[in-house]
């Protein structure tokens, strides 16, 4: 219906600058969005006040020349100018009627727009380093990107998905490290367990898998681990020189072969830890793009390259710093350290340059809050590569606390004292999960109530929503029982006998479905849906507490039975979007 307005605003303004009202060049964004108030119209355009002081008239008066302009349209009933110069767009009855036709015919697919008919988009998200399991921080980002990429994808755009694999460099050291002292532990050795190790118990479980594998052929006494090395934290040294110091040891220790093998067995459990949750959290990716391979295909010296062919690298003191600070970032950045390593940003400039080059159109970036410095320096590789940095899309997703009792549950992640995606979804379960973390606005921070998100009651929301699918369910299993069948096109045709204020309010909110996956993809908000299915349920139940639906008019019923069936496919096809389930019975 929105389309349909803008296109009838459209043709009204052409006429207008053919006759010398408005500019002919006069550019403008049509805004058009539902009112609040059914007294007001279904929608509001507010072109007339964006457009009067360049016409040189008031607002109310450019208005009353669009409103003659505007051509006839069955699906407007009426327009009405209001306030300083809206103009209010009321639904005609023949365009209710249509809403419901398009929705039984699509079905499962009402809403979508045509395949591929916009850019694609290369979505990565998640991304956790695969050094511990996942945990709650990590689920709010899992539901925001893969329900936003359902959305994108269901707006029309061809979406790949994809996790980035940090399976290099030194905090995947440090796990294999911390997974070799557990080792060792088991093997009857008494060590030292650094300040700054990995220390949850998952490290436990992949050391008994090295020793089920290797059984002592790694072992080394506590002696030979520790001698020289320089004191940790808690012994009045610095905790970061004293496992960069282990590392070195384990390596010395351990030999390549060895060593390899207990980072290729940390990395192979986490991995598929991961894998393995979010394949349950209902969510999934198209790849799983490795760290490594960027060194081993050359990708990093291709992008280094092609900075250094720019200008945009220089040594200093033995280090090679790309010029970021001259493209926008806050400060210039080492790509190469003095000791002839790469650094993580070297990596992650050339995993963007591979990303821009396999996908035409936008790399969508989805990071936690804390990576917010991540966007200028990222903006200024695009740039410095020769690449359009407007072909980025970040979106920052706020933390997520979670209260049990009304008191907030802390955590702390290298400790191993947090709670995992796996504990909170089995706790309240995936449904509650995935509703819950994109109920808010990505950018905004998330309170997660666990006692509101188990409760079966309407002041859940997700039990809300899916407790209104399964009370149209319901009427459609009394039907069955007693004997009657729903006849689609009886009801079809009596759609007119819809008059009621709640039945007419459900019909309008129904055709707005398109609209909202639309503007939830334009706008990268995915709580826009959540929010309008709790809207759509809020409808229903309100009808369903006040209408008959198996009455004895066949006309009536038929009709009654066409929105409700109308609405369940909504509901299904909007939290299928989300990662929820549509259950028929509750």
């Amino acid at each position: 219906m929105r389309a349909h307005i803008e296109e009838l605003i459209t043709q009204a303004l052409g006429y207008l600058k053919r006759d010398g009202v408005i500019e002919d060049d006069q550019a403008v964004d049509i805004q058009i969005e539902p009112t609040k108030d059914p007294k007001h119209g279904d929608y509001a355009c507010n072109v007339a006040m964006m457009l009067a002081k360049s016409a040189g008239m008031n607002p109310r008066e450019l208005a009353e020349k669009i409103l003659k302009r505007l051509p006839s349209s069955k699906r407007v009933r009426e327009v009405q100018i209001a306030g300083p110069g809206f103009l209010n767009f009321f639904a005609s009855g023949h365009y209710l009627k249509i809403v419901v036709r398009e929705i039984l015919a699509q079905g499962e697919h009402y809403g979508e727009a045509p395949a591929n008919s916009l850019e694609p988009i290369l979505i990565e998200f998640v991304s956790a380093n695969p050094t511990g399991p996942l945990h709650v921080g990590h689920g709010r980002g899992a539901a925001y990107g893969a329900s936003l990429a359902a959305i994108l994808q269901a707006a029309g755009h061809t979406v790949e998905k994809e996790y980035y694999v940090n399976d290099d460099g030194r905090q995947m050291d440090i796990l294999a490290v911390s997974v070799w002292l557990r080792y060792l532990e088991l093997s009857g050795e008494r060590v030292r367990f650094p300040d700054n190790a990995y220390q949850g118990d998952y490290v436990y479980e992949i050391a008994r898998e090295v020793r089920s594998r290797h059984g002592d052929d790694m072992r080394h006494t506590g002696h030979e681990v520790s001698e020289s090395l320089p004191a940790d934290g808690d012994q009045g040294g610095d905790a970061e020189a004293h496992i960069d110091a282990l590392i070195a040891r384990a390596k010395e220790l351990l030999g390549e072969t060895d060593y390899q093998a207990v980072f290729a067995i940390a990395l192979e459990a986490m991995l598929s830890d991961i894998r393995e949750d979010l394949d349950e959290f209902g969510v999934t990716f198209d790849r799983w793009y490795s760290e490594r391979s960027l060194h081993e295909s050359g990708a990093l010296d291709q992008a280094l390259a092609t900075l250094k062919e720019k200008d945009w690298l220089e040594t200093r003191n033995g280090a090679v710093w790309f010029k970021a600070s001259e493209l926008g970032d806050d400060k210039d950045r080492v790509v190469i350290r003095d000791n002839g390593r790469s650094t993580y940003f070297a990596s992650d400039v050339a995993y963007l340059l591979d990303k821009l080059d396999r996908c035409p159109g936008q790399s969508l970036y989805i990071f936690g809050a804390d990576h917010h410095g991540y966007v200028p320096r990222l903006k200024a590789a695009a740039q410095g590569l020769g690449e359009d940095p407007d072909r980025l899309d970040f979106q920052l997703v706020q933390f997520a606390v979670l209260y049990r009792d009304g008191k907030k549950i802390q955590m702390s992640t290298r400790s191993g004292q947090f709670v995992t995606l796996r504990d909170l979804r089995e706790e309240v379960g995936k449904d509650a999960a995935r509703y819950f973390y994109i109920m808010r606005s990505h950018e905004q921070h998330l309170d997660f109530d666990l006692d509101l998100a188990k409760s079966k009651a309407s002041e859940n929301p997700v039990f809300y929503i899916q407790y209104a699918h399964a009370r149209i369910q319901s009427i459609f299993n009394k039907l069955d029982e007693a004997g009657q069948r729903h006849n689609q096109a009886i009801g079809e045709a009596a759609i007119s006998q819809l008059v009621a204020e709640p039945e007419q309010a459900l019909l309008r909110a129904l055709g707005r479905y398109p609209e909202v996956i639309e503007n939830a993809a334009k706008r990268r908000a995915p709580h826009i849906l959540a929010h309008y299915l709790y809207e759509i349920a809020g409808q229903f139940h309100s009808w369903y507490n006040h209408a008959q639906f198996l009455v004895e008019d066949d006309d009536l019923r038929n009709a009654r039975l066409n929105l409700a069936q109308a609405t369940a496919h909504v509901l299904r096809n909007g939290l299928n979007l989300i990662g929820v389930s549509a259950p028929e019975s509750m």
